[in-house]
């Protein structure tokens, strides 16, 4: 039913997709109204990040994710990378993983694709596999957010067990 999809349906549903799961993550999701470059802006606290949308698939234990946009001209498909002015991320979504994964800016723009490792190779060659867990948009967002946002969910939980107002009165 998915291979039935035109690309326009997969990207409204990958878009669809990585909305809900960065909501489930507490993240604050919007749209532009204009027609930007990117599909999403999340509000991850500390700044907003402008989100560019993929449907990505599997193919054997990779999942390739295509970080450039094409459109049709007179001369064929016209491929064009993202410009680092452009976006912050590139956000995926893999129906045969039923996952979204979040690149950071560095392997967002500027490349055709990047390939997330679902598992071992075959030779065990580990340095310079990026590794789909990694990229899981919860565990992205966790970095992205950084120190300030752990530590403010941590005082979160203390003062709620702490059981008076101000901690340490009585």
């Amino acid at each position: 039913m998915l291979s039935m999809l035109t690309t326009d349906q997969k990207g409204v549903l990958a878009e669809q997709a990585i909305a809900l799961e960065a909501m489930r993550n507490g993240v604050g999701v919007f749209r532009p109204l204009g027609d930007e470059r990117y599909d999403l802006i999340f509000d991850i606290g500390s700044r907003l990040l402008r989100i560019q949308c993929k449907w990505s698939g599997q193919i054997g234990e990779v999942i390739v994710v295509r970080t450039r946009r094409s459109r049709r001209g007179p001369e064929g498909l016209i491929h064009r990378h993202y410009e680092p002015d452009e976006i912050d991320a590139v956000a995926a979504y893999c129906p045969e993983t039923g996952r979204c994964y979040l690149l950071p800016h560095e392997l967002s723009v500027g490349r055709a694709a990047v390939q997330l490792r679902l598992s071992p190779t075959r030779n065990n060659q580990a340095t310079g596999i990026q590794w789909a867990r990694d990229y899981e948009l919860g565990a992205t967002l966790k970095t992205l957010q950084g120190p300030i946002a752990q530590l403010g969910e941590r005082l979160h939980g203390m003062q709620k067990a702490g059981g008076s107002s101000p901690p340490g009165s009585t």
